[in-house]
C-alpha cells in the first residue's frame, strides 16, 4: 500500500508509533495538528507546507519517543518531499510516483514501506486530486524561506506572502499552533 505525499511529508512507521510510543496510536493522533493524515498498516504521512512546521511535528513525535535521524538516515520517521523525494537517507520505505485512479494526467508522489505487497492506495480523507497541490504544485518549495518574503495577511488557514524576487503572492498552509497572525 502507499500513501500520498504532498508538498513537504512526515512518514512514520506504524510499528515505531506502536512500540515505542506511549498511547500508542491514539496518542500518535493527538499530536497530528492538522488534517492530512492517511495511513495504510504500514506507515501514516502528515503533510505540511513549511519546513518549521514539520521541525515542530519531529520534536513532538522525538520527545513521544521516536527516533528521526541517527547517522544521517532515518529511523521512524522520514521526511519526504514532494517533488524530490525522502530528505534523508531511507532504508524502510520506498519513494515514487503513481498514476492517480490509473490517470497519466494524474501523476501524484507517494511513499510505501520498503517490499510491501499491499496494493492500494490511500489519501486524506477530504483530499481530492482536482485543485490539489499534487493537480497545482503551487506549494512553497521546501528551499524558499518565508522569512525572506513579505509577510501580507493569514487567509482560510494560511500565511500569505509576497515573493519580492517576482511580485508573486506564495501561500503557505501552517499548522494552527504555529500560524505567523
Amino acid at each position: 500500500m502507499a500513501v500520498l505525499v504532498e508538498a513537504i511529508s512526515v512518514i512514520v512507521k506504524i510499528s515505531a508509533i506502536q512500540e515505542k510510543m506511549q498511547g500508542g496510536w491514539p496518542a500518535f493522533l493527538g499530536l497530528v495538528p492538522n488534517k492530512t493524515l492517511c495511513a495504510d498498516n504500514e506507515i501514516a504521512r502528515v503533510g505540511f507546507m513549511s519546513p518549521k512546521d514539520v521541525e515542530a511535528f519531529i520534536d513532538k513525535l522525538q520527545a513521544a519517543g521516536l527516533e528521526f535521524l541517527k547517522n544521517g538516515e532515518s529511523i521512524d520517521i522520514a521526511v519526504a518531499d514532494q517533488t524530490s523525494g525522502f530528505t534523508a537517507r531511507c532504508m524502510w520505505a520506498e519513494f515514487g510516483r503513481i498514476n492517480y485512479e490509473d490517470k497519466e494526467d494524474q501523476l501524484v508522489s507517494a511513499c510505501r514501506l520498503f517490499e510491501s505487497e499491499l496494493q492500494n492506495f490511500v489519501t486524506p480523507r477530504e483530499w481530492q486530486y482536482e485543485g490539489s497541490i499534487s493537480q497545482t504544485v503551487g506549494m512553497t518549495p521546501n528551499g524558499l524561506d518565508p522569512a525572506n518574503m513579505e509577510f501580507l495577511r493569514h487567509e482560510n488557514g494560511m500565511d500569505v506572502y509576497r515573493n519580492p524576487a517576482t511580485g508573486k503572492e506564495v501561500f503557505v498552509a501552517r499548522s494552527s499552533e504555529s500560524q505567523q497572525a
